[in-house]
């Protein structure tokens, strides 16, 4: 009875909201990753001096959060925030599965299944291309990325898998909080590197730039609205214009990540492609992983999805911070991280895809036996 009515809270939530078609962008979204690529990457090429200085626009030195990155962000950011029913928050404590699932996979399998797979592969399978130093400092690279859950991006995955944004965002608030102290453990031990130290400025500037920040100006914007236009004014004129305006906002994303790592792609593309192999076997065996143990205990979809796309994301900007701190901006652990950066974001609207596609095969398993 419990799981019922579990599902059905969790279906209020976002039954307002109509299902998503696919329109022009998201239709042939493939096409326009592959497209914003190599516009980024002749732009890095082509501009190097500009992009470089857009790349050095931080927050606050050190604190490796670039502000236009983070301006595109928000901006994808938003219309999730202006989702969130926040009353609604308190009951994610009634149906806790879905959450205890994503910290499962995150915490107690992510770091080690990357361990492993960097391992395998950088250390054994790629042995004849990679001298073995190289190879340890890339596998530390890809645990340091592992160990770090993403926080921002996941809002954008939720949004384009109808996820339900209140249990989004308690998910993604606990991983935060676990990350202040678990993070530099699970570091030192799968690494073997001491005094690990966690940039403190890096995860506290993260964590308000991409969630403080626009959650404050999504409950501001929702609260006034809601009191001055009501709420069915609210959700069918106002919320759809955000759509076109997230879509735009990640394939500008895109532009920018390639076109700041244009030199890494083209000046070492036989690594990157080597350490794209262990983290796409990592991307998709955790997203499999929390999607399959969702339907298990029959997690209804929309906190499954987003779920299965926090369990196999990172948090890239600080794990780039700790490997240039500790290894320094030129070493392989670095590499790694950026590398990340590269593969991460097509790799997960292709986890998004298979989510959206496989909506009714979930249900008809998360159901049975409800």
């Amino acid at each position: 009875m419990s799981d019922t009515v579990a599902a059905s809270d969790t279906t209020t939530l976002t039954q307002t909201a109509p299902p998503k078609r696919l329109n022009f962008f998201e239709r042939y979204l493939s096409i326009w990753v592959l497209i914003c690529m190599a516009v980024g990457v002749a732009l890095g090429k082509l501009l190097p001096g500009t992009v470089a200085a857009l790349s050095r626009l931080e927050f606050g030195q050190g604190s490796q959060v670039n502000i236009p990155i983070a301006v595109l962000i928000w901006l994808m950011i938003y219309p999730m925030m202006l989702k969130i029913d926040f009353g609604s928050l308190v009951g994610v404590t009634k149906r806790p599965k879905g959450l205890l699932i994503t910290l499962f996979v995150n915490w107690l399998v992510k770091p080690f299944s990357m361990a492993f797979f960097a391992w395998l592969f950088l250390q054994h399978v790629f042995a004849a291309w990679i001298d073995p130093e190289t190879a340890r400092n890339y596998t530390a690279g890809l645990i340091i990325l592992a160990a770090a859950p993403c926080t921002a991006m996941v809002f954008v995955w939720s949004y384009l898998t109808d996820g339900d944004p209140a249990y989004t965002l308690v998910q993604v608030a606990v991983n935060d909080l676990i990350m202040l102290f678990a993070f530099a453990p699970i570091v030192m031990f799968l690494c073997g590197v001491a005094n690990v130290v966690v940039p403190s400025k890096v995860l506290i500037t993260s964590v308000v730039v991409f969630i403080v920040i626009p959650l404050a100006a999504g409950y501001l914007t929702r609260t006034l609205l809601l009191k001055s236009h009501g709420r069915e004014w609210f959700e069918k004129n106002f919320l759809p214009k955000f759509h076109p305006v997230t879509v735009v906002a990640l394939l500008a994303t895109l532009v920018l990540i390639f076109a700041f790592q244009a030199e890494n792609l083209t000046t070492k593309w036989f690594a990157v492609i080597l350490l794209a192999v262990p983290i796409l076997v990592q991307v998709y065996f955790n997203s499999s992983l929390a999607y399959g143990l969702m339907r298990l205990f029959k997690v209804p979809h929309n906190v499954a999805s987003p779920g299965a796309l926090i369990g196999a994301s990172n948090f890239f900007e600080l794990a780039v911070a700790v490997a240039i701190t500790l290894f320094g901006p030129g070493s392989p652990a670095a590499l790694a991280c950026v590398v990340s950066v590269l593969v991460e974001v097509p790799v997960m609207l292709s986890v998004c895809k298979l989510c959206n596609a496989t909506r009714a095969w979930y249900q008809r398993g998360a159901q049975a036996g409800a």
